[in-house]
């Protein structure tokens, strides 16, 4: 019912907002950095937030943090939706986020207690705890937020992580992680609710509004996750953070890799550009519906590579994501030189 409720919300919603956009002008121009051609609006989060919102009030259970995370994702609605908008500075974001993890982390005690044996590291002490799930829930909304550059792409990959940690929270969730099978059954309605509009060629964005709590929600479900590997001891008991960095690969390593490629060339790793892993895909000659179905595969390969070998234990698990994550980068950054190359020669 909850599935459904939000599916429908979303799914009637998305016309009306798409109506008004265009009423008011309320459209995205394209320029050098997108990849869209023609004039679009970008409040599509405004729909699923809707369906989600409305859903989860109605039908799950509030205790166990979903009260709090329902505050911080108001917080970033309405930080989103301005940036839509009239378009905010980066700072006012990160305030945005620093006020919505406050939230989560103090009045819920969201956080992660612990490393579970990376780098020999067992319970984390109360400060570096809560210093660590800081930049945990700042760096994952981020990363959804960065990796919503194609038609559907980010309700892809959102759909994928969410219907993963959210048939772990059914199978093994218990008294204190069930209701978050709540939280994952609502985005997934809401998302796909929206995703009727968002593939290509979108009618409507998910903008800032969408992709901001969407992330944050993954952010949380992310760190619940981990800590139920911890306190339930299931499914994959002290491997959970590995498989958790596993189910987000394609947004971290995105983010990750843009990070550096721009520090390493000098820039600000803030600063915009057209080297998202999407458009290196895209620059191969793949489209934009071909490209957001090889990014979705890549994660669910990666995803089922982790479920399957989560007793190996972290280190391994880890040393395998970084090293496959090398690779493509590799793989990206040589097809990128290879092609700079036959553009100058011609």
């Amino acid at each position: 019912m909850s599935f459904l409720w939000a599916f429908l919300v979303a799914l009637f919603a998305v016309p009306s907002i798409i109506y008004i956009a265009h009423l008011k002008n309320m459209l995205d121009t394209p320029n050098v950095r997108t990849v869209h051609e023609s004039l679009t609006p970008r409040l599509g989060g405004v729909a699923v937030f809707a369906g989600f919102m409305s859903a989860l009030t109605i039908f799950a259970d509030l205790g166990n943090g979903i009260q709090q995370l329902l505050a911080g994702c108001i917080v970033l609605f309405f930080v989103g939706l301005k940036d839509d908008l009239v378009s905010i500075s980066v700072s006012k974001k990160f305030v945005g986020q620093l006020l919505a993890t406050g939230i989560v982390m103090i009045m819920a005690d969201v956080r992660l207690t612990s490393f579970q044996g990376i780098l020999g590291i067992q319970e984390l002490p109360i400060g570096i705890s809560y210093a660590f799930t800081f930049l945990a829930i700042v760096g994952i909304t981020n990363a959804i937020n960065l990796i919503d550059g194609l038609d559907g792409l980010a309700g892809t990959i959102v759909l994928t992580i969410v219907s993963t940690l959210g048939y772990y929270f059914v199978r093994y969730g218990g008294p204190g992680f069930s209701n978050y099978v709540f939280v994952s059954v609502c985005l997934m309605g809401g998302i796909i609710g929206f995703l009727r509009y968002n593939f290509h060629r979108a009618t409507i964005f998910m903008g800032d509004t969408g992709s901001l709590v969407c992330g944050f929600i993954v952010s949380v479900l992310t760190i619940q996750f981990i800590e139920m590997g911890l306190k339930v001891g299931q499914p994959f008991g002290s491997s959970a953070p590995s498989v958790a960095a596993g189910i987000l690969f394609v947004p971290l390593f995105d983010t990750l890799r843009v990070f550096i490629v721009r520090m390493m060339a000098g820039r600000s790793p803030f600063s915009p550009d057209k080297n998202h892993v999407h458009h290196r895909i895209l620059a191969m000659g793949f489209q934009q519906i071909s490209t957001v179905v090889l990014l979705a595969l890549l994660n669910i390969v990666v995803i089922l590579f982790v479920i399957n070998f989560a007793y190996l234990g972290n280190t391994i698990l880890i040393g395998c994501l970084v090293g496959f994550s090398i690779v493509l980068s590799v793989f990206l950054g040589v097809y990128r030189s290879r092609s700079t190359e036959q553009r100058v020669a011609s």
